[in-house]
């Protein structure tokens, strides 16, 4: 966060050329921020922030939230989601006191989110746009700065570990429906067959994303 106080100033020269100083955060004011979309998470402790003599304040806070993301994984394994991270503040109005600006363009923050994100887990980070509005609110408008996030699913774990061997399991019961076995020996390998189709079914039910409007295709088939 950068902002500017012109209260807040002061000739270096006057001071033994001390141009910057590092503040606690309740010092002076800072911007009364929230992220719409939290439902838990951990408060920094990293309350401070540093003031140049022109009156420019910078605070750099990490957050680690827990946000609410609406999935559509009808598409599983094969699915893209995307979520927002909002950011704003509604104790004072967009029009006359308070309001928000990137700083930087959507490709450098993108560059510098995939700097930090883990790319070998099951999630890949694809894209990061911004999106720059004013909220209304009791007839007054506020002033919110929201980050699209679009992340990507690894298929590979599900395709190697429920995709591959149900279609195995298809094609051996088709293999023995139409193969020039004796009929208790078909009976035999269809019990089998529905056998190992149940504990992939128990497999597939722990691992695929609970919905309740639009249910996976793989989990209807």
């Amino acid at each position: 966060q950068e902002w500017q106080n012109p209260f807040a100033t002061w000739d270096p020269q006057d001071f033994c050329n001390i141009s910057e100083i590092v503040l606690p955060m309740d010092t002076y004011w800072s911007p009364p921020i929230f992220i719409l979309e939290r439902v838990n998470g951990q408060n920094p402790e990293l309350n401070y922030m540093v003031l140049m003599h022109n009156g420019s304040f910078n605070s750099t806070r990490p957050f680690q939230v827990t946000l609410t993301c609406s999935l559509i994984i009808l598409k599983f394994p094969f699915d893209t989601q995307m979520c927002n991270l909002s950011i704003g503040s509604f104790l004072y109005p967009a029009v006359t006191d308070f309001v928000m600006k990137t700083r930087r363009t959507p490709a450098e923050v993108m560059k510098d989110s995939q700097s930090f994100l883990l790319t070998d887990g099951e999630w890949k980070f694809t894209n990061l746009s911004i999106i720059e509005y004013t909220e209304m609110m009791d007839d007054k408008g506020f002033s919110v700065v929201t980050y699209v996030i679009s992340m990507e699913r690894r298929p590979t774990l599900y395709i190697l570990n429920l995709i591959l061997p149900t279609c195995a399991l298809y094609l051996l019961d088709m293999a023995v429906l139409f193969g020039p076995s004796s009929l208790e020996e078909k009976i035999n390998f269809q019990i089998a067959i529905i056998l190992g189709s149940s504990m992939l079914a128990v497999i597939l039910n722990n691992s695929l994303p609970t919905s309740s409007n639009k249910p996976p295709i793989i989990g209807t088939h």
